[in-house]
């Protein structure tokens, strides 16, 4: 049997953090290893804990998810980070993936969907819907739109042919079976093309690769 996913709840609200606690505690492949109400000791908790995830509240009175979340990015083993948050943060959960956050739940995920979100994050998988990620994508706030295009467009240049399709179609919320399916080619080389994009660009996820075909060539995606 694998080690259980090792988890570290993060949320100023007590009620949510026991309702998570009590929610996630009885499952034998997941094990809460700490807890914290604000983002400030989030990095030194992670480090000791051995956390594989943090599951962390965006808006936080002190200091926020996105900042811990940049704090923790800057460890030699960072662990995955979700967020939660609701709809009204679309804002800050922009900011969250550009920095390289695995994704984020809605307060109100059910039970077994919160559980296999975390499994699929351990298993290096976005836990975005096709259909979050789209409207996620167009809630972007950046306020220097141009600037953003020309980086893009630089990023874009260093991927192959091939890689630019499979970026595509990540940002048209395609999972890799259709990716596949659409471009005649197998699973595996699909993953590996995914692989080679984040490598090449430094991402961490599938998500910054959708954010990065939104700017680059946002007909593709219109």
């Amino acid at each position: 049997m694998s080690e259980p996913i090792r988890l570290l709840l993060v949320d100023d609200e007590w009620l949510v953090r026991a309702g998570l606690r009590t929610m996630l505690s009885g499952e034998p492949d997941i094990e809460i290893v700490g807890e914290s109400a604000d983002g400030e000791d989030v990095p030194d908790l992670a480090v000791q804990t051995r956390a594989d995830i943090v599951l962390m509240d965006i808006r936080m009175p002190r200091v926020n998810g996105l900042v811990a979340a940049e704090r923790l990015r800057a460890l030699p083993d960072p662990p995955h980070v979700v967020m939660l948050t609701t709809f009204d943060a679309d804002d800050l959960v922009m900011r969250a993936l550009r920095a390289g956050a695995s994704g984020f739940l809605l307060k109100d995920t059910p039970p077994r969907d919160l559980i296999a979100a975390l499994h699929s994050v351990v298993a290096g998988d976005p836990i975005l819907s096709p259909q979050v990620t789209r409207r996620l994508i167009e809630q972007v706030t950046d306020p220097d739109p141009d600037e953003r295009k020309v980086r893009a467009t630089h990023q874009i240049d260093e991927l192959t042919p091939s890689e630019v399709r499979v970026a595509v179609a990540v940002a048209q919320g395609s999972s890799n079976a259709e990716i596949a399916r659409e471009l005649f080619v197998s699973i595996a080389t699909v993953k590996s093309h995914i692989s080679h994009i984040l490598d090449k660009l430094g991402f961490n996820n599938r998500v910054q690769i959708a954010l990065l075909v939104h700017d680059a060539m946002p007909e593709k995606i219109g």
